[in-house]
């Protein structure tokens, strides 16, 4: 005789939500740390659901649509699509640990396109003219940190007071990290920035309650320039002023390579004259 199981009936997904507390998220980051993922994605997880537990309502449930709406927050905050996708996957990862994959954002954004718009040192400076003029001394400080440090947004809240006095600033890429000079000119101005806001230690840009700035406040603050300058409003951030900085030091080592093998055709032209076999003869 064929014996039948007896199941137990479907119940309909529980539409009020799921509730997460940051007892759940470091379970679950544990479990990461179990399955052999490396510290540096389960630090990044980390970040991720820090970011989403702190953009939950007060009751920090997430409900159906709620990882959407992150979503398109994020994109508005000027993150790329690949930034976002990890955003996703860190959230996504966290409510299949609490079985609750029916509040799951499935699908991945696509990358950007390869073109992007690019800030001109005119622009640039036109940026910086309009924050004296309006006398927006930190947003003015903002555009020159990212145009001459190259610092990435995220590294901003490492440009420390301590960091502004040793003259140099440490920063990070492509898996080291190095000291980078503070030029001169952008010293002082920090220097003079910091005795007027009273800073002694800690991030040189933080908001009226003494925290770092965030991304979002950061770019919103640059952006404010983008009609008084006459710039393009989508390159009113830091990335397209760190992309400035990128551009102008290749421009710069290149021209500096052309004038010295310029330099070292002459000393050989010269020697050639001096002491060479071949009359008539030069080096280029």
């Amino acid at each position: 005789m064929r014996s039948t199981a007896v199941r137990a009936p479907r119940t309909a997904p529980d539409r009020s939500g799921a509730e997460i507390t940051p007892e759940a998220i470091r379970a679950y980051l544990d479990t990461l740390s179990g399955r052999g993922r490396s510290r540096g994605t389960i630090q990044v997880y980390a970040a991720r659901l820090e970011a989403l537990y702190a953009g939950l309502p007060p009751d920090k449930r997430i409900s159906p649509g709620t990882l959407a709406a992150w979503r398109e927050t994020l994109l508005a905050q000027g993150y790329s699509p690949g930034t976002v996708n990890t955003h996703l996957s860190a959230a996504n990862g966290l409510l299949d640990y609490l079985g609750r994959r029916d509040l799951q954002l499935v699908g991945q954004l696509e990358p950007e396109p390869a073109v992007r718009p690019e800030l001109t040192r005119a622009e640039y400076l036109r940026l910086l003219q309009a924050a004296r003029s309006l006398e927006k001394e930190r947003t003015y400080l903002l555009v020159k940190v990212f145009a001459l440090l190259g610092l990435p947004v995220g590294e901003l809240p490492r440009l420390t007071v301590e960091q502004v006095q040793a003259g140099q600033v440490l920063a990070r890429g492509n898996g080291a990290q190095w000291y980078e000079a503070i030029p001169r000119c952008l010293e002082q101005e920090l220097r003079a920035y910091i005795r007027r806001r009273g800073l002694l230690s800690g991030p040189v840009f933080v908001t009226r309650n003494g925290k770092a700035m965030s991304r979002t406040q950061v770019t919103s603050e640059i952006q404010s320039l983008c009609r008084d300058a006459r710039v393009d409003e989508a390159k009113g951030n830091p990335r397209c002023l760190r992309k400035l900085y990128l551009a102008t030091r290749t421009d710069i080592e290149r021209s500096v390579r052309l004038l010295a093998e310029q330099a070292y055709e002459r000393v050989l032209d010269a020697e050639q004259l001096a002491a060479g076999w071949g009359e008539g003869v030069n080096c280029r």
